[in-house]
């Protein structure tokens, strides 16, 4: 039992290097205050704990590369509650933000699908079980033990999707035998003022109770230089609340059960299109008031916001349980989790960025020509999601020289989700609609890991999984597409505007087979309005043909005034209504690892391994109920990577170094094209969809070097570099950045093959210095983050020339990413973090101020790229503030 206890609270300690004993002058919650060793008597490094191979390893011995950030180091850099800023201390690592859903993309390999039939490309845990949404993942943020980040394929012991790496949240667990626990508040700029706390209640020394809770509120980095009633994007509004047991009455029985919820609101997350200020066409109709400027002459967070307020309403809640018990020979473990996702938002819609000399004045009787802020265009998304996850572990125990562990998972997930984006004021055309009651997808894998000693000195490591794989889905999805246009073009429909609300899955009726009337379209799309907004016309307008009447003639000024024909002009029509959307696709697959791990010393492994990792294939949408939905096969890759891990002395000072090469092999790749979904009465293409398809193969290689060294005076230096080299092989698209619409709508396709992936920088790397001094009064500890990533491609079309063409493929014009307004290339950026720490004498308060992203560096972390769009999604900008922790 002591021995257990012993191990259990050795993990509490901060992973990154030996951390928090040093650095980290707070006492453990509830423990007796140790004042820590001064640094020139210390004589070794805390071991660095991870779960990579789904036990606890000091990471020295992972034949493998992996980080672990603690949560006293992010706080300490101004990384809590903003988990995407981990990027900035781990090379390689590439976090964005979309919606809601936080992509994660690991030396280049990752995934921005975020439809419904999408799924993450490293896998994202919390306590080692697979959360499918990463939405909301940010709000788990708090209270945390470390940050386990695994980088290369994990397809063998972390399975699902792990085809880049994994991403594990560990929560501090409950302490058996000490009551505690901290409360802290904290402000800073943007008017940011947050509060955190826990509570350990042990129960008899065999069972204890751990509370945590956090709220935040922060306003945003985005200005607004639009209609000024508005409030901009990215306004955060967070609370969550978390509950963990844990019960081990023995060294053979351990029970832990942890329950937690997160409640998002505010504005939303912000994009900024930059399209219109960047493009510079020669071509008149392409962009005729654009400037053409770069990105970096541009501000890209000041946004003409207009029409709707961004909002955001999203609820994360969970449970999860882990029983495991020690048969003498046999350890049995059996995990389970349940996640509900729901989350709404309504986006912020805007006209764009601000740029010098943008007249943005409003449109006015004064004004005819001002800009048009009463436009109610904008998006609006539902996602809801029923996960549950199951996994029994069988496993050696003991120290023999055969190590094995096998077992069987199995995953199901039940989504809802909606999508609408409205065109208010539309002439031919009002929104797109994918409304889906009923989304499955199942996974289910046996699989079998073991390593096995040849003699003291050298390991052979094997491991394999077989996985089966089934998505399903019915719903709706296609245009809401109405024929009410005034004369000389006048809008003439108004929808969406104040109080307006989307039905989605309140729809009474998801069957639209032989919907073809105008009465039947008509009566469709009104049922897809649950509230109608306080000006919108559409009801006025097609009310009376749903009942099988007439069409209705609105004649208002802000859709025309004197303008509308009255009554219509008998070709006036609803011209469509969403298809039917079904589909399904089945899977399986094999991963595999296999390795060797020699020591040269006790202190020196070397190693070399062969895995790999598979990320979910799926299918795509359809818009004619007799064809077939277009299924893409599951994403692989084979990795190699050889790699040395050594622990030395420097000096009298110890340190480690590790340094690995890799090469990945990755195929199957999945690249969106574009598929003709409708033809005009000639037969030419009419209309165009984004669909996935394995059309790509890519090669990765690098080279990755860590090093930790402690030094005299308290000091500790962490240098961590990567050197990244990565090809798209092949791979041919149609272009979405250069629709012709003047000739339906039609692209031209663009070859690949030579480009880098997206978001791979080719040199990553950071430099970490931290400093504890002893004081009378207490201790003092700052450290100081300095990261590089050096410039990286956005999209995979690498800033190549656009090219025009007509029906026939025939080339009509030409002209580059820039003038087109598709500029893709992200800068090379230095970003500092800094922190500093006074924790008093007894241990019990403690006061830090911090500061991310001082230099104020604007990165475009992720863009959407497509006809007349270029969104940016940008990193967190300068934070800085003041915390103040008190400890019983």
């Amino acid at each position: 039992m002591d021995r257990l206890r012993h191990s259990r609270l050795r993990l509490a300690l901060t992973p990154l290097a030996f951390a928090s004993m040093v650095f980290s002058a707070a006492a453990q919650d509830g423990a007796t205050t140790t004042t820590p060793p001064a640094a020139d008597e210390a004589s070794t490094l805390d071991a660095v704990i991870v779960t990579v191979e789904r036990r606890e390893q000091d990471l020295q011995k992972y034949a493998g590369t992996a980080q672990a950030i603690s949560g006293d180091d992010a706080r300490a850099l101004g990384i809590n509650n903003e988990l995407r800023n981990i990027q900035t201390v781990v090379p390689g690592l590439s976090m964005s933000n979309q919606e809601g859903n936080l992509e994660i993309f690991i030396r280049g390999v990752g995934s921005a699908n975020n439809t419904e039939l999408g799924d993450p490309g490293a896998a994202p845990h919390i306590n080692g079980a697979y959360i499918a949404r990463p939405r909301g993942l940010g709000g788990m943020f708090y209270d945390v033990e470390r940050v386990e980040i695994n980088k290369g394929p994990q397809g063998t012991l972390r399975g699902r999707n792990a085809l880049a790496g994994s991403l594990n949240i560990v929560t501090k667990r409950p302490d058996l035998e000490h009551f505690g626990g901290y409360a802290q508040v904290e402000a800073g700029n943007r008017d940011h003022r947050a509060g955190e706390f826990a509570l350990n209640l042990p129960l008899g020394g065999w069972a204890a109770l751990r509370f945590a809770g956090y709220s935040v509120e922060k306003d945003s980095s985005f200005r607004n230089a639009g209609d000024p009633r508005l409030d901009p994007a990215g306004i955060q509004d967070e609370k969550g609340g978390r509950v963990s047991f844990l019960y081990q009455p023995d060294d053979k029985l351990s029970v832990f059960a942890m329950a937690d919820m997160g409640k998002e609101g505010g504005t939303g997350y912000p994009g900024a299109n930059i399209w219109s200020a960047a493009c510079g066409s020669a071509d008149p109709d392409t962009c005729p008031d654009s400037p053409g400027l770069a990105p970096e002459d541009l501000d890209l967070r000041n946004v003409v916001y207009r029409g709707a307020q961004g909002t955001l309403d999203s609820t994360n809640w969970g449970a999860m349980a882990n029983v495991s018990y020690d048969f003498g020979p046999i350890v049995a473990e059996y995990n389970t989790s349940y996640r509900d996702v729901d989350y709404r938002q309504t986006n912020a819609a805007s006209e764009g960025i601000l740029w010098p000399g943008r007249d943005v004045s409003p449109r006015g009787p004064g004004n005819p020509d001002g800009f048009d802020y009463d436009n109610f265009s904008t998006q609006y998304w539902e996602t809801l999601s029923q996960s549950t996850t199951h996994e029994l572990r069988l496993s050696s125990s003991g120290d023999g020289r055969f190590q094995w562990t096998g077992g069987a998972f199995h995953f199901n997930e039940d989504q809802q989700v909606g999508y609408l984006s409205l065109s208010d004021k539309g002439t031919w055309f009002s929104g797109t609609e994918f409304t889906m009651p009923r989304v499955n997808g199942r996974s289910t894998a046996l699989f079998a890991d073991g390593t096995f000693e040849l003699n003291d000195r050298t390991r052979l490591k094997a491991g394999v999984r077989r996985t089966r794989e089934a998505k399903s889905r019915y719903g709706i999805g296609g245009n809401w597409a109405l024929g009410l246009p005034g004369q000389g073009g006048d809008f003439a429909t108004r929808l969406g505007t104040e109080g307006f609300r989307p039905a989605f899955m309140k729809r009474p009726n998801f069957d639209v087979t032989g919907l073809t009337s105008q009465a039947d379209m008509a009566r469709f799309l009104l049922q897809g309005i649950l509230q109608h907004g306080q000006r919108d016309t559409i009801a006025e307008q097609i009310g009376g043909v749903a009942n099988g009447g007439d069409f209705g003639c609105v004649d208002r000024p802000d859709i025309g005034g004197d303008t509308i024909d009255c009554p219509y002009q008998p070709w006036v029509q609803v011209n469509a209504i969403p298809s039917q959307q079904f589909g399904e696709s089945r899977f399986q697959f094999n991963d595999w690892r296999a390795g060797v791990e020699f020591d040269l010393s006790d202190d020196h492994m070397l190693y070399g391994t062969v895995s790999t990792g598979h990320k979910s294939g799926g299918f795509n949408d359809t818009f004619d109920v007799n064809v077939i939905p277009e299924t893409f096969s599951p994403e692989s890759i084979k990795a190699y990577e050889i790699g040395s891990k050594m622990s030395h002395r420097w000096f009298g000072r110890p340190g480690t170094f590790n340094v690995s090469a890799f090469y990945y092999d990755y195929t199957d790749q999945v690249f969106q094209d574009l598929t003709v979904i409708s033809l005009n009465n000639d037969g030419e293409p009419a209309g165009y969809s984004l669909v996935n398809r394995n059309i790509g193969r890519s090669a990765i290689y690098g080279i990755e070097a860590e090093s930790v060294t402690r030094f005299g005076g308290g000091f500790m230096l962490h240098v961590n570099a990567l050197a990244l080299d990565s090809e798209i092989k092949e791979g041919t698209v149609g272009d979405a950045r250069s629709q012709n619409y003047a000739a339906g709508g039609v692209t031209s396709l663009i070859d690949l093959t030579g480009n880098e992936l997206p978001l791979a920088s080719r040199f990553t790397g950071n430099v970490r210095l931290q400093q504890m001094t002893e004081l009378s009064f207490g201790s003092l500890d700052w450290q100081l983050l300095a990261s590089y990533r050096s410039a990286y491609y956005l999209t995979q079309y690498n800033n190549r020339d656009v090219a025009y063409v007509d029906q026939a493929g025939e080339f009509v014009r030409g002209e580059s990413a820039a003038e087109a307004g598709f500029p893709d290339r992200q800068r090379g950026e230095v970003t500092l973090n800094a922190g500093i720490g006074l924790t008093s004498l007894d241990g019990r308060w403690r006061y830090e101020l911090y500061g991310s992203n001082l230099l104020d560096n604007d990165v475009s972390q992720k863009a959407i790229v497509g006809s007349r769009l270029n969104i940016r999604f940008l990193n967190d900008a300068r934070a800085y503030g003041l915390r103040v922790r008190y400890q019983f």
